[in-house]
């Protein structure tokens, strides 16, 4: 059974840091790709970060470059993602997701936009709220 699980969530204040952590189950690492959505107070559905197993690359939203760092720790099997400087519209509920091999998206220049619809697996969500 596939099963992600989040956490590391809370209530920040703006330039402070938090990681979240995704500890998954029921499949591997090589096999599929996994990152980080997370859905605003607007209730868009966006892509934050992804690994993927397919072709070995590592995605970053626009707005979260320089700020978020992805990292896994195969022994564990657990996703995380680290989160400084941290502004209010960082402000959402953030959720691991996972699909096969590669993470569904497309490129915009360097800058990746994540297809919530072509992932897989999801999480509950944890939530993150960065006051200002």
């Amino acid at each position: 059974e596939v099963q992600l699980v989040e956490s590391g969530g809370g209530s920040v204040q703006a330039g402070g840091s938090l990681r979240l952590s995704c500890a998954a189950s029921g499949f591997s690492f090589d096999d599929y790709a996994i990152g980080w959505f997370r859905l605003t107070p607007e209730k868009e559905r966006e892509g934050v970060s992804c690994m993927s197993s397919g072709n070995g690359l590592i995605y970053y939203e626009d707005s979260v470059k320089g700020r978020f760092t992805i990292t896994k720790d195969d022994s564990k099997n657990v996703v995380y993602l680290q989160m400084s400087s941290l502004k209010p519209e960082d402000t959402a509920v953030y959720f691991c997701a996972a699909a096969r091999k590669y993470c569904a998206g497309s490129l915009v220049g360097d800058s990746w936009h994540g297809d919530a619809y072509g992932m897989d697996y999801w999480g509950k969500g944890t939530p993150v709220t960065v006051s200002s």
